[in-house]
C-alpha cells in the first residue's frame, strides 16, 4: 500500500546520534570502505547496513529524479522519501510524483510543506521570489527540510558531477554537519541516467518534452535549450545563483 504522508511536527522523530567531529569520523571511514561504489552497490550497504533505519532519501521527482527512485525502490521500496511541496511546483511535477511512486511501488512518501505561520509574515502575497529568491528557497525548501531530516544521520541525494558548478567535485559521501550525505549518482553520465530510463521503461517528466530540462519551483524555472551541456540553466537564469540552499543544510 502507497503510504504519502503530511509530515506534521508532532509527526518528526528529533535528534541525530552524532556530534559533527564524529560525522566527519564516519563519513572517512564509509569513504575508505565505500568510496569505490556507486549506485545500487552503494545503497544497499548503506539502507541495510551502515543506517538501517536511520537514512532517508529527497527527491524533487523533477526530470532525472525517477533515476534514483527506480534504484532506491529496488534496495527498499519503504524507505522514507522526503518530497519538499514548495506550494510553487508545477502541477505536472505533482501528478508525475504520483506517476511513478504508483509504478516503483514506492510506500512511504513523506511530504513536507513549508510553515504557515513563517510564510504569512515573510511571503504573505507570495512574491517573495520577485524580490529575495534566497529567502523564498530558505521559506519554501531549506527550513522544512531542516525539520523533515530531524531523527536521521544519512540521507541519499540525486546530485551528480556531469551538472557542473558546485557539483563537479562531488564525492559520493560527504559530511553535512551532523549528518552523513550519500550521492550514489555523483559519477554517473547523462548516458547512464539515459541508461536505467531505458532499461526500466522510465516515464519521462511532461515537462521535459517542452524544453525544461531541470524543474523546481514554477517562478524560477525557464526552458532550456536541448544541446545545452548544462542541463540546469533554467534555475534562477539570469540571476547569480545555481542552488537552492538545501545541500548546505548542516
Amino acid at each position: 500500500m502507497v503510504v504519502m504522508t503530511v509530515m506534521r511536527e508532532e509527526d518528526i522523530v528529533t535528534g541525530g546520534s552524532m556530534s559533527v567531529e564524529e560525522a566527519e569520523v564516519r563519513a572517512a571511514d564509509l569513504l575508505s570502505r565505500y568510496g569505490h561504489l556507486q549506485g545500487i552497490s552503494l545503497i544497499e550497504p548503506m539502507v541495510h547496513e551502515e543506517f538501517n533505519g536511520k537514512i532517508t532519501m529527497t527527491s524533487s521527482f523533477g526530470t532525472e529524479a525517477a533515476a534514483l527512485l527506480a534504484l532506491v525502490s529496488e534496495v527498499d521500496p519503504n524507505l522514507p522519501v522526503i518530497f519538499l511541496d514548495t506550494r510553487k511546483l508545477f502541477g505536472e511535477t505533482h501528478r508525475y510524483r504520483e506517476q511513478l511512486v504508483d509504478q516503483l511501488g514506492l510506500t512511504n512518501i513523506q511530504i513536507m510543506r513549508p510553515d504557515e505561520t513563517l510564510l504569512a509574515a515573510d511571503d504573505p502575497n507570495g512574491m517573495l521570489f520577485a524580490s529575495d529568491t534566497a529567502k523564498c528557497c530558505y521559506l519554501r525548501k531549506v527550513e522544512p527540510l531542516q525539520r523533515a531530516l530531524k531523527g536521521y544521520d544519512a540521507w541519499l541525494t540525486g546530485r551528480k558531477r556531469f551538472h557542473g558548478g558546485e557539483r563537479g567535485q562531488l564525492p559520493v559521501i560527504e559530511t553535512a554537519g551532523t549528518r552523513i550525505k550519500i550521492n550514489p549518482l555523483a559519477g554517473y553520465r547523462r548516458e547512464d541516467i539515459e541508461d536505467i530510463f531505458e532499461n526500466r521503461a522510465l516515464p519521462r517528466h511532461p515537462l521535459e518534452a517542452e524544453g525544461f530540462l531541470s524543474i523546481g519551483c514554477m517562478p524560477c524555472t525557464d526552458r532550456v535549450d536541448p544541446n545545452s551541456s548544462d542541463v540546469r540553466a533554467g534555475r534562477w537564469a539570469g540571476q547569480d545563483k545555481t542552488e537552492c540552499g538545501i545541500h548546505y543544510i548542516i
